[in-house]
């Protein structure tokens, strides 16, 4: 008499419910009169593609471009080039010759292709990096991008997010990174570069490399965002005024002032 078997198959990236696809096909075995069903878990890699739809700028297109340190400049520029080509969303990869990349892994290839080497890979990993730094700006129930604690973003931070899915041992969970490129010119909203399976720029539904409106989830909203902070090495390091340096500045303009 027949017998019949289960054997579940999978692949080693994490799962995220939201982008994995169950399938169950019947196998039967050669050598006796036997069948196994055989459930394989397909990672996000593998599920579904969506149609590419993606949106780019142009660097002067951003209120603060021109005024920004050569760095900052060529990271925008580089970034902005990744936007132009169709590459959609795919977990998993940081490479453009695989067709798309992940949120994490389009900073990635960004970040490396400005000149950056040993970067992270991960959202998280990438959160503990700007962390580490001692730079990270937390951001607890911000629900707006007017919001004061966002006086400080300036173009090339990084912007974090969790909850976008199911996350294993990160503490906080964060599951999302982009890159803040500036201002607009054209309506004065803020503009974001990444990767992502449905944001939105400017009424568009996105999938892949892109730009992005700049917002922030909503009260209630099931993912929320966590923080902001500069990459380390970005920028360069504002030099030390020597003590007592703003006193004797402020003395000697009191002179000429005074002076007949």
């Amino acid at each position: 008499m027949p017998k019949f078997g289960f054997r579940i198959s999978g692949f080693g990236l994490p799962l995220a419910p939201k982008r994995t696809g169950v399938y169950v096909s019947l196998v039967r075995r050669s050598i006796q009169p036997s069948w196994i069903f055989v459930v394989t878990l397909l990672s996000p890699m593998a599920a579904v593609a969506e149609k590419v739809s993606v949106a780019s700028i142009e660097p002067a297109d951003l209120v603060e471009y021109e005024t920004e340190p050569e760095a900052v400049k060529r990271l925008i520029e580089v970034s902005l080039a990744l936007t132009k080509k169709p590459l959609g969303y795919r977990f998993g990869s940081n490479s453009p010759e695989k067709g798309g990349m992940d949120c994490s892994g389009t900073v990635q290839c960004a970040l490396a292709r400005h000149g950056f080497e040993k970067l992270p890979r991960s959202s998280w990993d990438f959160y503990r990096w700007v962390e580490d730094s001692g730079a990270l700006v937390l951001t607890p129930g911000v629900t707006t991008t007017e919001d004061a604690v966002f006086e400080q973003l300036r173009p090339g931070d990084l912007l974090f997010w969790e909850g976008s899915y199911e996350t294993v041992d990160r503490d906080p969970p964060i599951s999302h990174v982009m890159i803040y490129l500036g201002t607009l010119k054209g309506d004065g909203q803020g503009v974001v570069f990444g990767a992502s399976e449905g944001r939105r720029y400017r009424g568009k539904k996105i999938h892949g490399v892109s730009v992005f409106d700049w917002t922030v989830p909503k009260a209630g909203s099931n993912s929320k965002f966590t923080g902001y902070g500069p990459i380390p090495g970005l920028r360069p390091v504002a030099p030390e005024s020597p003590p007592g340096g703003a006193k004797v500045l402020k003395t000697l303009l009191e002179k000429l002032v005074k002076k007949p």
